[in-house]
């Protein structure tokens, strides 16, 4: 059988973040459609979730790299340069993230430090760990990617998520009908050409894997299943990931500081309308996840 020409993982962000979340996640595994998931290691249900994931061991698990919006896995002294006005906390936005790198505030050993704790804790509870990815995708920036990386490889961590989107699957004609879907378009159209050069070569120096690039990016907040399927439509030939963020919206996830809160019910809902063979027949797509792709030779960057 000649395998097609298009691959696709489906990863589920925010793995711990809260049970509804945690449900959620293990739902639209069971479904099908999830193959992969990034976990939080300080998320207030990271228990609950490193359980689930040892009772589905075809789910794919990476580290979900919190540098923003949250707590440290460290003492606070020891990454005093990722702490925001609260000291305790990291910086509360993504904009107040990259001030601090743009004035050089940021310590790369610390956040090579961090990092490597927090995939640490998750191998410390017998998860074994096949790539990585970042809240906020702030690993796409590569002051931060770097330490990101030396940490991943000190890990044995071999694959990491290309956070830029497939070029054409958000047009801009659909993109008219959201303006924020057409800021988002913007804005990832613009990153991908600044960044995605220099983002490359230090995967490719890392050694570490890496996909085509992801789906979903700037539809994050937004998706359902139209656009789900029109980007599937859309997908050209290679290994891309989709980007997901499947939960129930109940009490806990009121409790924690998220912008997504009524949409993660409808991406779970569109995710759950699709199955494996109608990827396959109607879109053209293999399923895939980063844990199931085979030897690759040293310095591979995709799969």
């Amino acid at each position: 059988m000649v395998r097609p020409l298009k691959r696709l993982i489906v990863n589920a962000d925010d793995f711990g973040l809260t049970s509804g979340v945690n449900s959620a996640i293990a739902a639209c595994h069971r479904g099908g459609i999830v193959s992969s998931t990034t976990l939080m290691a300080t998320g207030s249900c990271v228990e609950e979730a490193v359980e689930l994931a040892r009772q589905m061991p075809g789910l794919s698990v990476g580290c979900h790299v919190l540098l923003l919006d949250g707590e440290p896995v460290l003492p606070v002294h020891k990454v005093r340069s990722l702490m925001g006005p609260v000291r305790s906390r990291f910086r509360p936005t993504l904009g107040s993230l990259l001030r601090a790198m743009a004035l050089g505030q940021l310590d790369p050993a610390e956040i090579e430090a961090e990092a490597a704790a927090q995939m640490g804790r998750l191998q410390e509870f017998g998860v074994r760990l096949s790539h990585f990815d970042s809240h906020k995708h702030v690993h796409m920036f590569p002051s931060i990617l770097r330490p990101l990386l030396r940490a991943a490889a000190a890990h044995g961590v071999t694959a990491v998520r290309n956070p830029f989107e497939a070029p054409g699957v958000v047009t801009f004609s659909a993109a008219r009908r959201s303006r924020r879907l057409l800021l988002r378009k913007a804005q990832t159209t613009v990153l991908r050409g600044l960044l995605r050069g220099r983002w490359l070569q230090a995967v490719r120096e890392a050694g570490i894997a890496t996909t085509d690039g992801s789906l979903g990016v700037a539809s994050t907040g937004i998706m359902n299943e139209a656009r789900l399927r029109a980007m599937l439509q859309r997908m050209p030939s290679g290994t891309w990931e989709l980007v997901c963020h499947p939960g129930y919206n109940d009490s806990g996830l009121a409790a924690v500081h998220t912008k997504l809160r009524a949409s993660r019910e409808v991406e779970m809902r569109a995710l759950q309308s699709i199955t494996q063979q109608e990827l396959l027949e109607q879109y053209g797509a293999e399923l895939a996840a980063f844990d199931a792709t085979g030897e690759r030779p040293a310095g591979a960057v995709n799969f």
